[in-house]
């Protein structure tokens, strides 16, 4: 399926590796010229030359889009490398054990990385979309942004994301621009937390894959990816103020 991507351009943050990676391949496939983004240089530069190798066109950005001046460096670089920014994948961000008893300064860390940056990027990127009349934001939440799982901390950020996209799309839908969130599942990779988890406790891990994982496997991040991908195409031009689940039927909640 052509999803008609080839003239469009996405920054998909925190890119360097699983999710956000798969994401950006999934893209450059279909044509898109992808902005990465990671903070380790060395591991963006490989994720870069993967995806070129491939035949993507791809521009890396190393910059902390946990602070202000990270977001505004990624965008700006957007711009001088494409000239605008039509997609924007809100991925960057992992989890945190912060809960009741955790001091200000780590709840503050985990809004300020898993919150913050889809705020601000969303609102860089926002204005050239409404004067072209056409652009897609998704923010990858978790399922557990939908359902009681993980810390408070990674709960309440990841819930966090889904009313903001909520909200977002309700006010950009009249310029024809989208914004969505996707709900991934316990995705495995290698590297991942999932993936470390197995190694450390194979027997407890296929425990839980038994109990939780309908499927009876993990997702794969590619799997996440290529729905994003379809999400950004005018395939699903009617998809926005959503939330995707991709969670092979993990998640418990019936909306």
């Amino acid at each position: 399926m052509d999803l008609g991507l080839g003239n469009r351009v996405a920054i998909v943050t925190g890119s360097s590796r699983g999710l956000g990676k798969a994401t950006a391949t999934a893209l450059a496939l279909e044509g898109a010229r992808v902005v990465l983004n990671g903070r380790t240089e060395s591991t963006l530069e490989a994720a870069a030359e993967e995806l070129r190798a491939a035949g993507g066109t791809v521009e890396p950005v190393a910059a902390d889009v946990g602070t202000e001046s990270g977001c505004r460096e990624l965008f700006d670089a957007a711009i001088r490398a494409f000239g605008q920014v039509d997609i924007l994948v809100n991925n960057a961000g992992g989890g945190t054990r912060a809960d009741l008893m955790a001091s200000d300064a780590e709840w503050s860390a985990a809004v300020d990385w898993m919150f913050w940056p889809s705020l601000r990027l969303s609102r860089m990127v926002a204005p050239g979309m409404r004067e072209r009349r056409w652009g897609v934001i998704v923010m990858i939440s978790s399922i557990y942004g939908r359902e009681l799982g993980g810390s408070p901390a990674y709960q309440v950020t990841k819930s966090a994301q889904l009313s903001l996209a909520k909200a977002l799309a309700k006010q950009l839908a009249p310029d024809n621009v989208r914004v969505l969130s996707v709900a991934p599942g316990s995705i495995s990779f290698p590297g991942g937390s999932w993936w470390r988890r197995t190694q450390e406790d194979p027997e407890a891990m296929a425990r839980f894959v038994a109990q939780d994982m309908p499927l009876g496997r993990f997702g794969r991040p590619e799997e996440v990816g290529d729905v994003v991908a379809f999400l950004c195409s005018d395939r699903a031009s009617l998809v926005t103020g959503a939330c995707i689940p991709v969670d092979g039927c993990q998640g418990r909640t019936l909306i």
